[in-house]
């Protein structure tokens, strides 16, 4: 498990996300909550959020090589969810990114001393654990959920036309 990183605000230690971090939530989520029948592209999700391209299809990718998002080639191509919203959970998207940006554990090196090693170290270990079992226990469906409960307008969905 790659370590979060923490600060504190107002005496609290608070979970800090990398910006990578924060774009891959946001662009998933977005996927999530503007999902039909024709792919989500990377352009709509980066004038959404005013997310810098460049670094938003970098995560997308990594995120399609990790079984979270597929996607779709071509001009009329983007990216769907590869698994229902409630079996993805930010947790995992965090986990993507983490590995992307290349980061360690810098929690269980022992090259500090006894008062970092034995009482600092673990302290923070405990934190890292205790967030991501949180950002383990919410699903893409619960922040789509929140979403539609506080009024966030979702695009309709598109009218099919059948043929006889």
């Amino acid at each position: 498990m790659a370590p979060p990183v923490y600060k504190n605000i107002r005496g609290k230690m608070v979970l800090k996300l990398s910006k990578k971090t924060m774009f891959a939530v946001e662009a998933v989520f977005d996927i999530a909550y503007h999902t039909s029948l024709n792919p989500v592209q990377s352009k709509d999700i980066a004038d959404r959020h005013h997310i810098p391209r460049r670094y938003l299809e970098q995560v997308l990718q990594k995120l399609v090589q990790n079984g979270v998002l597929k996607g779709t080639r071509g001009p009329k191509g983007g990216y769907h969810l590869a698994r229902e919203r409630r079996k993805i959970t930010l947790c995992e998207i965090v986990r993507v990114v983490d590995e992307l940006e290349g980061r360690k554990n810098i929690y269980d090196m022992q090259n500090g001393s006894d008062l970092s090693d034995k009482i600092l170290k673990p302290l923070w270990r405990e934190m890292a654990r205790e967030n991501m079992e949180k950002l383990a226990s919410v699903s893409l469906q619960d922040l789509c959920d929140v979403a539609r409960t506080r009024g966030v307008q979702a695009p309709p969905p598109e009218n099919l036309d059948y043929v006889i």
